[in-house]
């Protein structure tokens, strides 16, 4: 699974049919950077079903490949990244990387 930040969304009104309906997000994956203890952006964008109602500027979990086509909502889609969860916050070696704030 990776963790990920909501940096836009993208419409494709010429699509498979059984996508109708179901939004899509970019995303760009992040890890953890502990020299620095924050999260740092790897330059890369993905597309991801969005499961959770997630927006931009927030950091989410992903399942790729096969994976992504277990949720309820994507079983029976042509997806391989999903967005499955809302990070609130990330802890590596006692210390906080990542915390969400409203």
């Amino acid at each position: 699974m990776l963790l990920a930040k909501v940096t836009g969304s993208l419409v494709s009104t010429q699509k498979v049919g059984s996508m109708t309906g179901h939004k899509l997000l970019l995303v760009e994956p992040f890890r953890v950077d502990l020299e620095h203890g924050c999260l740092a952006g790897s330059g890369r964008s993905l597309v991801a079903v969005d499961t959770v109602g997630a927006g931009e500027g927030e950091y989410v979990l992903l399942p790729q490949g096969s994976s992504a086509r277990l949720t309820p909502g994507t079983k029976n889609l042509p997806v391989d990244t999903v967005v499955v969860g809302i990070i609130d916050s990330v802890h590596v070696e006692h210390r906080c990387v990542y915390e969400k704030t409203d």
